[in-house]
């Protein structure tokens, strides 16, 4: 059985995210296999006084990268957006970022 700590591997800092705080949707990267419940489950567990409303999740491709005449991708990754109720407390690691 997977952790919450398993789920949920990093926060996602860039400025579409640090503008979504507004609507209270916070961004996470989280493992491959997890499910929108997982995630919802696993943010509340970690950060107390949270309340999910609603989670939604997208596969990120791994881009293109050349080295000289050699070239690969970087990883797949997993992101979520996870948004949080009216009530509900924030998440105090992103709102020290503002």
């Amino acid at each position: 059985m997977k952790t919450a700590h398993d789920i949920i591997l990093a926060p996602v800092i860039t400025e579409n995210s640090m503008e979504a705080m507004a609507q209270r949707k916070y961004t996470f990267k989280v493992a491959k296999t997890a499910g929108k419940i997982e995630i919802g489950k696993a943010v509340e567990a970690l950060f107390p006084g949270t309340k999910v409303a609603s989670v939604n999740t997208m596969n990120c491709r791994g881009k293109l990268k050349r080295m000289g005449r050699y070239q690969g991708y970087t990883p797949a990754w997993k992101k979520a957006i996870v948004t949080l109720t009216a009530d509900s407390k924030g998440i105090e690691f992103f709102e020290s970022m503002q």
